[in-house]
């Protein structure tokens, strides 16, 4: 019998099939023609797999997400079929789908240009008129080689050569053939909305001693329409890109001189940042944190301990020789915090200790993956870490989940996504340990009504942990949150704290990052925003701007007095028309426009100009106080 999952939740059993394509016989024409491909015992298939005795079968569906990445590979196969089409020396390498789309690289004849792209695009569309269904067959490891030989596709057949499997699949399409696990759609038809998007050089295997290849990158999509709005995104989050925005604004920059993913904070970026530690800060005291302070770089010793040097030394920068000991520059803070918990005895009272430090660490990165803000190599990390008794762990971890949320909803983010990530096969730590911080973790969550996915064997070998995903304006999700258990680093530095027994006992130590990397936070919040931050983060709240020179004095009396009510101000007094400072404000994404002539002068007043109402008209100092107090307090 075989059990199929239909998408309402309802089961139906089937005897005597055998296949995917014999299983969607029976169903229902509109669902039936959904269908691209099968889940059968929770891995995917092609629709002609044959089905095991007793399988669970469900249907993956245009709808569902495995499925766009089942799109995708299958529309680097009909690439590689064009490819070869036009040019039929080409040595084929590998396809794979990625996030955004896919890729396929290849040993040409000559370098690509983009008029090639045109025409392997034209080609393509050619291939999914012409309806070729994707077959699938098994040879034996041998008898692939010889073929792959015989075609002289030797990067495939370097591959299969490195290959245990007896046996390894071919797909077909028409006259192509290629090496390939699957699974695929059930004919190229289906590929119906898809674009080129570039050309990249890359080293066969990513190693510089090996050939450098072609790779053509491109996006699918099972909608026209999808396509589309995924280029609208593309355009949008241009806009929105952190790095231009950090030119333009003035924000950050990264100098050759000093070293790629090294951030230089300018004036308004260090204003902003500034603002965002200090909320942070008092947000940390009020829910009952200690704040600490740790040195940038520890003798070796304490890296071996903590095992850093024995899983993460390609990631640290050292060593320095100091009076003959080794030092190397930290990656991390927690070992720090373990110290400050080792200083003195610890007693089951005392307990828990909620340690928060703004630390900054250096990780190396290679310079392919920096990406301003966004990937660097020196970040201030919003780092804590909780000491707790087994008793309190739940508790603990409500609490810091649900600050957590504050926290980023603080920073004008409402929508989130937790991901628990459970017991790998290889951990340290008690089972029963993982299993009641597991079961912490998750009631958490569930308190919190928020949708969470389930990373069964996610975890890292030291514990389980929850990862908090929010999404921005343009949808997109960034992870920012991690709460996450440690079971390696108490056994290693052999925490204790005397319980009431007089015994010494283990506290539970958990992780804690909150808003992550400030430097990768400022970045998200740029994208979010497009720089036009809310009034509390902006870096200039207001600008005064004298319509005439000898409006200058009352301007200046008007910047003071805002300064001295901690109103973020400027003056630009420039000799430039009034309109056009006007428009420059506006450019510089400044909240209010605070424009004085000799009226306002006169009855000390202010023409008040809002970035996104435009003109509101003469107001009183009092009105204009109250307002930006009132919005600065509600973080609008």
């Amino acid at each position: 019998m075989i059990k199929l999952m239909l998408p309402d939740g309802s089961e139906r059993m089937f005897e005597g099939v055998k296949t995917g394509k014999e299983l969607l016989a029976g169903l229902e024409p509109e669902l039936k023609k959904e269908v691209i491909c099968l889940q059968v015992d929770g891995e995917l298939a092609d629709l002609g797999a044959q089905l095991p005795a007793g399988a669970t079968v469900g249907l993956v569906r245009q709808a569902d997400p495995a499925a766009l990445e089942v799109l995708r590979h299958s529309t680097s196969h009909i690439m590689a079929q064009a490819v070869k089409r036009l040019f039929p020396e080409a040595k084929l390498a590998i396809g794979p789908a990625i996030e955004n789309g896919f890729y396929y690289d290849f040993d040409l004849p000559r370098p690509l240009t983009p008029e090639d792209l045109t025409a392997i695009e034209a080609e393509m569309k050619k291939i999914v008129k012409e309806d070729y269904p994707f077959t699938r067959e098994m040879v034996k490891k041998e008898e692939a080689l010889a073929r792959l030989k015989a075609a002289g596709e030797i990067y495939k057949e370097e591959l299969v050569a490195e290959l245990e499997d007896e046996a390894v699949s071919f797909y077909q399409q028409g006259e192509f053939v290629d090496l390939c696990r699957g699974p695929h759609l059930p004919s190229t038809r289906y590929a119906k909305a898809f674009k080129l998007t570039s050309i990249a050089g890359a080293y066969w295997r990513g190693d510089s001693s090996r050939p450098m290849l072609q790779r053509i990158y491109g996006t699918a999509f099972f909608s026209r329409e999808e396509l589309e709005n995924y280029f609208k995104l593309l355009e949008e989050a241009k806009k929105r890109d952190h790095r231009k925005l950090g030119r333009e604004l003035d924000l950050f920059s990264i100098d050759e001189q000093i070293g790629a993913g090294l951030i230089l904070w300018h004036p308004k970026g260090g204003r902003v940042r500034r603002v965002i530690e200090d909320f942070w800060r008092e947000e940390h005291v009020k829910n009952g944190y200690e704040l600490v302070y740790t040195p940038h770089l520890g003798r070796s010793v304490l890296w071996e301990t903590s095992g850093h040097l024995g899983f993460y030394q390609e990631n640290m920068y050292g060593g320095m020789e100091v009076e003959g000991q080794e030092y190397r520059i930290k990656p991390m803070n927690c070992p720090f915090h373990i110290a400050i918990y080792q200083s003195r005895s610890r007693s089951y009272r005392e307990l828990p200790f909620r340690w928060a430090e703004l630390g900054t660490v250096y990780r190396y990165e290679r310079s392919g993956v920096l990406h301003g803000l966004l990937r660097v190599r020196g970040f201030t990390q919003d780092d804590a870490h909780i000491f707790c008794r087994p008793d309190q762990m739940p508790e603990e971890i409500d609490r810091v989940l649900a600050f957590c949320l504050k926290m980023l909803k603080a920073f004008g983010f409402n929508e989130f996504k937790l991901y628990l990530a459970t017991r790998p096969e290889k951990s340290v730590g008690a089972e029963e340990r993982w299993a009641a911080a597991t079961e912490a973790l998750r009631a958490a969550i569930e308190k919190t009504g928020l949708p969470y996915e389930v990373d069964e064997g996610g975890g890292a070998f030291y514990g389980p942990k929850i990862d908090l995903k929010i999404k921005d304006a343009l949808g997109r999700e960034w992870q920012c949150s991690t709460i996450q258990f440690d079971f390696n680093e108490p056994e290693r530095f052999d925490l204790t704290y005397k319980g009431p027994d007089g015994q010494d006992h283990q506290p539970y130590m958990i992780h804690r990052a909150l808003l992550g990397s400030l430097e990768r936070f400022f970045g998200i919040l740029v994208e979010n925003y497009e720089g036009a931050f809310p009034l509390w983060l902006a870096p200039v709240q207001a600008i005064v701007l004298p319509v005439l020179p000898e409006n200058l004095e009352y301007a200046d009396e008007i910047y003071a007095w805002l300064r001295a009510h901690g109103i973020r101000a400027e003056v630009d007094s420039r000799n430039e028309k009034i309109g056009y400072r006007i428009r420059e404000a506006q450019m510089q994404k400044i909240p209010y426009m605070l424009v004085v002539g000799s009226k306002e002068a006169e009855t000390g007043q202010v023409a008040v100009r809002a970035r996104r109402e435009g003109d509101l008209g003469t107001w009183s100092r009092e009105e204009l106080l109250a307002r930006l107090q009132e919005e600065i307090a509600a973080k609008r």
